[in-house]
Parts: structure tokens; sequence; C-alpha cells
């Protein structure tokens, strides 16, 4: 299922880094930034969190929520956080559930073989929790622009 503007965001309920629980409903009232991305500690992931570290008060002055979300596990996340000092959550999907209601789970290629994977995709969700932007040609090196612009 492919999601878009103006819907209602999933709802989710994971862990973060530090193994505490995270729901859609703890954000209610405010705008969040739910990015995807395929694997903590891969170059181009690595790109993308930094660009997003970066430049945080600049999301911030938005008014944005910044949420990371892989099918890695907490445990992971919490290395790939404190390693490259991320000031925001990262979402343990392992059980690939937000990654299936978010539908960016599907078949990816890289050197000519087909496999599945996460999608690199960013929702931008208001304070009401509709969809108000959908990013799916992310620039890694320059991805808070994208959110800001």
């Amino acid at each position: 299922m492919k999601l878009e503007i103006g819907q209602k965001a999933p709802n989710f309920e994971t862990i973060n880094q530090d193994g505490n629980t995270v729901k859609l409903s703890d954000f209610a009232g405010n705008k969040i930034v739910i990015y995807f991305y395929p694997k903590d500690n891969t170059p181009t992931c690595t790109t993308q969190a930094c660009n997003l570290r970066d430049n945080y008060s600049a999301l911030q002055a938005k008014g944005y929520t910044v949420l990371g979300v892989s099918i890695d596990t907490a445990k992971s996340h919490k290395k790939f956080q404190t390693k490259f000092e991320l000031p925001f959550d990262l979402l343990d999907d392992s059980s690939m559930k937000m990654v299936n209601d978010y539908g960016v789970w599907a078949e990816k290629m890289m050197y000519g073989k087909t496999y599945m994977g996460t999608l690199r995709t960013t929702f931008l969700i208001d304070e009401k929790g509709i969809i108000t932007d959908i990013i799916e040609k992310v620039e890694s090196k320059r991805h808070s622009e994208q959110i800001v612009s």
C-alpha cells in the first residue's frame, strides 16, 4: 500500500535506542519527521543521519521532532546514535511492521541483483497526524534542506 499526502499517518508502537516505548500518539500536537533508512553504520545512511544532526536546530526551529527508523535492533541503533552523536531517537522496526505499514519495504536492485529492502523515504506529519509531504528522492547530503524548504 502506497501512502499519499493528506492521509492519516499509520499508528505505530515500538522502542527507541534506549528501549523506551515510542508511539505515534506521543507526538499529538507536534510536527514530526519520520525518516526510513536501510541500515545503521552504512555510508549513505550515516551521511543522511549526520546531515540531520548538523541541521537539527533548523529542524527544531520549524517545529519538527525527528525520528529515524530502520529494521535494525535497538542495540544497533544505540551504537549508531552514540558513535555519531545523533540528537534524535532511532526506532527499532526489527518486526518490520512500520516499513510495511508505511509502504517502504520493497524490491530493490543493486549490481543487477534484486532483493527486498527499505526504500529511503521521509514522511512529514503535521500536528493532527496527517502526512503533509513524502520525500522519496532523498538527497542524503542535503536532506534537512529538503525537509525545511
